[in-house]
């Protein structure tokens, strides 16, 4: 009986803090359903390019000026861009992997993006392995030293 009225009381306790913490109003951003673009601030957009283009072989999409590219990936835009007037932010320092991009592929294409990347000289952080979350999971930076990572659902 005890137990009962304290477990009772905790569900309304419960329920209440939930409630408060609930927004009260809809918020416009409820509109959201996609993230449209990234953009990624580079220090070297030579280098960047080089390796978007010629080791991942992403096409280029647009440019825009020689400060903002775009390739398009699936119904998603990835962008390059040197930091200008939208930026007032120092690059961001060195291995400090502010950013990770997940690239999906299927199970066999994360080996082969593994040869290609070691044929390119690019170093893997880790090679094609299985993970128990039920992804095949491939990682390494590009010349920024962004995280990347080619990944499959397995």
């Amino acid at each position: 009986m005890c137990c009962a009225r304290v477990s009772r009381m905790k569900g309304t306790m419960m329920g209440d803090k939930a409630r408060e913490l609930a927004p009260q109003t809809r918020s416009p951003f409820n509109a959201i359903r996609a993230i449209d673009y990234t953009v990624i601030f580079v220090r070297d957009m030579a280098a960047m390019r080089g390796f978007y283009e010629d080791v991942l072989a992403l096409s280029l999409s647009r440019e825009l000026s020689p400060n903002w590219i775009e390739y398009s990936l699936g119904s998603n835009t990835l962008a390059l861009a040197r930091p200008s007037r939208t930026s007032g932010d120092a690059p961001t320092p060195a291995g400090s992997a502010s950013l990770q991009l997940a690239f999906k592929v299927s199970a066999a294409e994360v080996d082969a993006c593994a040869d290609e990347l070691v044929r390119q000289g690019v170093a893997l952080l880790s090679p094609p392995t299985n993970q128990p979350f039920g992804h095949r999971t491939l990682f390494f930076r590009d010349p920024d030293g962004n995280l990347l990572e080619v990944y499959a659902e397995i």
